[in-house]
């Protein structure tokens, strides 16, 4: 994963009032804690930090005053309804430290005619070098049958990762699909209508 340059600002302003001051001005409120120092509050330019962080477990450079800080997106305040980021918590990390993170696991893949797949597992948590987080684990479904499962132990991490979910942990199950028979298609159809033209009271 390649790291994202952001320039940051110590800020010493705390609050709502001065949360939305900064965000008007085209700025994201954040702390970066960690490693038993004190937490930094700082913020940092909205276009370019927003940008940076749509990946899962992004991971910044930060330039604070001139100095060299690497840290790892932790948790992402949005507003719920305009969903512009409000507020970000980062975790301060070293090269070559090791990390728990929560990967999304990608199915690809064409199941064999006539069966469909349910995802049971949409992220699997390993552990991996704070500065090589992989961005998905990637499991494949081709060619298979009705009846297989595929489990967490049966995932290929990427290089230097370890798994720390449950090794027996369903992750995708295939069955058979179920087909609607055509009077039942019919019969929905003809009670959507009805319903549909039934006159109002």
């Amino acid at each position: 994963m390649a790291e994202q340059k952001l320039a940051a600002e110590v800020r010493t302003e705390f609050g709502k009032g001065f949360a939305r001051r900064a965000r008007m001005e085209g700025l994201i409120p954040a702390v970066i804690y960690g490693h038993g120092a004190e937490p930094i509050h700082i913020t940092l330019p909205s276009k370019s930090t927003t940008l940076a962080v749509r990946r899962a477990n992004a991971l910044l450079t930060l330039d604070i005053n001139g100095e060299k800080h690497l840290a790892l997106v932790k948790d992402i305040q949005r507003d719920p309804i305009k969903q512009i980021i409000e507020h970000l918590d980062l975790l301060t990390v070293r090269t070559g430290e090791k990390v728990t993170v929560d990967v999304p696991v990608h199915v690809t893949g064409e199941l064999a005619p006539g069966n469909v797949f349910n995802q049971e597992m949409t992220t699997v948590s390993l552990e991996a070098e704070a500065t090589h987080l992989p961005t998905a684990v990637e499991v494949s479904i081709e060619g298979r049958t009705a009846g297989e499962h595929i489990h967490a132990s049966d995932l290929v991490l990427p290089k230097g990762s370890v798994l720390l979910a449950d090794a027996e942990a369903l992750v995708v199950h295939i069955s058979e699909a179920t087909e609607v028979s055509e009077e039942e298609a019919s019969a929905d159809t003809t009670e959507g209508s009805s319903v549909a033209e039934a006159p109002a009271e």
